[in-house]
């Protein structure tokens, strides 16, 4: 009878025990999704930024990754750049400002090639001759699998005169790094190692 009972105590308190250990892991397990339920709430409302319209009505937008929009920056990094920097006009002064505008998207090397075609005189060539120079940049390859970032632009070059108008085949290559955002450099990007390939005429046009 006395071993009848202490076997009856010995399953209650394995059944205790049980139902205590289950209870645990309950517990652990309720806690753990609060916690990770918790997490991703406060990840969702860091994506979110609260704009005052002139201090009246409050809006929410959503903020995104800035990886994502990268490559379309980069592109428009170098497509910027490569349109100051290679429309002129007959006027020196306008000419100075693109370039200024264009050396706060590049290193020292964009200003040694400019620098290497005013002392040949390019630039007094188009304000004497009135020459009108634009630029359509066709494409712009970027490799971002490896840092700092290869980029080649394919563009075609148009010089324009009073008689003709010459279309050149233009190409250029760079490295890409990453910079600091200001007003002068929207996105960021600095480009080093600049230099032109190739820019040869392909077809003039008379006027």
């Amino acid at each position: 009878m006395e071993f009848k009972i202490l076997r009856n105590i010995e399953n209650s308190f394995r059944q205790i025990r049980l139902f205590a250990l289950v209870f645990a892991l309950l517990c652990i397990g309720i806690s753990g999704y609060t916690v990770w339920n918790s997490y991703q709430f406060a990840e969702k409302q860091r994506q979110k930024i609260y704009v005052l319209d002139n201090g009246k009505s409050l809006m929410v937008a959503l903020s995104q990754d800035a990886s994502i929009n990268k490559p379309v920056e980069a592109r428009e990094h170098i497509r910027r750049f490569h349109e100051l920097f290679f429309t002129l006009a007959p006027d020196k002064q306008a000419i100075e400002s693109n370039m200024k505008r264009a050396f706060y998207l590049a290193d020292k090397s964009a200003f040694d090639y400019y620098k290497d075609l005013s002392e040949k005189g390019y630039y007094n060539r188009i304000i004497s001759g009135n020459v009108q120079q634009r630029i359509e940049v066709d494409s712009i390859q970027c490799d971002f699998n490896q840092y700092p970032y290869l980029v080649k632009t394919f563009a075609k070059q148009f010089i324009i005169r009073s008689s003709n108008v010459t279309q050149r085949s233009l190409i250029t290559s760079c490295l890409l790094v990453n910079s600091v955002r200001s007003d002068n450099n929207p996105q960021g990007f600095t480009i080093e190692k600049f230099g032109v390939l190739e820019n040869k005429d392909i077809q003039v046009i008379q006027r």
